[in-house]
């Protein structure tokens, strides 16, 4: 498997910091390009993750790694 290019993995993280419901996630996130794995690559370095919102919704949010990672962009 490719990994996606970590500019567009942060992207993805910095976009989650603010949880979405995971439907619009795949909407705006999804790619037909199996070269390009940012979503999966995201979540397999547990940058960001599913969770239930109050309403039961299922939400895409960042994670600490993932606020850490974006934390160490901006210092970079």
């Amino acid at each position: 498997m490719t990994t996606a290019p970590e500019p567009l993995i942060l992207d993805l993280v910095a976009w989650a910091r603010t949880p979405r419901p995971y439907a619009e996630a795949l909407e705006t996130w999804r790619t037909s390009c199996p070269r390009l794995t940012v979503w999966e690559d995201a979540f397999d370095a547990g940058l960001v993750a599913c969770r239930s919102g109050a309403d039961g919704t299922l939400l895409v949010a960042a994670t600490t790694r993932g606020e850490q990672a974006l934390a160490g962009r901006r210092a970079g």
